[in-house]
């Protein structure tokens, strides 16, 4: 595979799954609206919680906005495999299969596509959180690392996503992934509680839960000072990215084998 008409066609098929985001105002309002209610709801529900013992944070908002950051990443890139099945239903896909359009492209710009959406999500949310009162120690450099941070955490899911969807061909499958997965990966995590005041079994899996990864590092880097452990939870990241994407890959190469 040569790269130029990869990185070609790429860069179209990802301006193509930009503009279909664009034509679903309600997809817009969703996102911004989300994430409101969850910094505002839970951020009053739960902000006297900062009083047990270990917390290290004065405000519950400090310690929730970065944990909403990653959920909603999360959240977002488990669906993107909808847009795909949208595509089999339709016949996109038989239609880009008989063009001579890279076949890496095809999954590269969908998984390029939610990390850009992650990016605008999460910049999003931390200008919010600020506004709601969120306190960052360390400013603009922490913020640009929590987003890098959910990008490459989106970028995972969402290739496990459109790796599923090739496979089970199903929404009625997907859905029943996603929904099965999505709020216990969510809650062994410490994106709502610090992990001290977690019981020790959950402690134990949140250690190999990636959302984990991803709130710990994007916690820490912008109310922290441990860079090393950022900078080792992003290189697990990373390496969760690649092998979803490799996972992906295999997916639509059985994909095609099929038809």
């Amino acid at each position: 595979m040569t790269m130029g008409p990869f990185i070609s066609d790429t860069f179209q098929l990802l301006l193509r799954h930009i503009r279909t985001t664009l034509r679903i105002p309600i997809w817009i309002l969703v996102t911004l609206v989300q994430p409101v209610i969850w910094l505002a709801l839970y951020g009053q529900l739960f902000r006297r919680i900062v009083d047990l013992p270990g917390f290290q944070v004065a405000s519950y908002i400090d310690f929730l906005t970065p944990g909403v950051v990653i959920m909603t990443a999360f959240f977002g890139s488990a669906w993107s495999g909808m847009g795909l099945l949208s595509d089999l239903n339709e016949g996109v896909m038989s239609r880009l299969l008989a063009t001579p359009v890279s076949r890496g492209a095809i999954i590269a710009a969908r998984v390029l596509h939610a990390a850009l959406t992650v990016v605008v999500q999460s910049s999003l949310i931390l200008a919010l959180g600020f506004v709601l009162g969120a306190s960052f120690a360390n400013g603009l450099v922490g913020s640009l690392a929590v987003v890098l941070v959910a990008a490459l955490l989106g970028s995972g899911f969402s290739a496990i996503s459109n790796g599923l969807a090739l496979l089970t061909r199903r929404e009625e499958t997907l859905i029943s992934v996603v929904n099965f997965f999505g709020l216990p990966l969510t809650f062994l995590s410490s994106a709502f509680i610090a992990s001290v005041l977690m019981p020790g079994w959950i402690r134990s899996v949140a250690r190999f839960n990636p959302v984990n990864w991803a709130v710990e590092a994007a916690r820490e880097a912008v109310l922290g000072s441990d860079w090393t452990m950022v900078l080792g939870r992003a290189s697990l990241l990373a390496l969760f990215a690649v092998v979803c994407g490799v996972f992906a890959t295999r997916a639509f190469v059985a994909y095609q084998r099929s038809l």
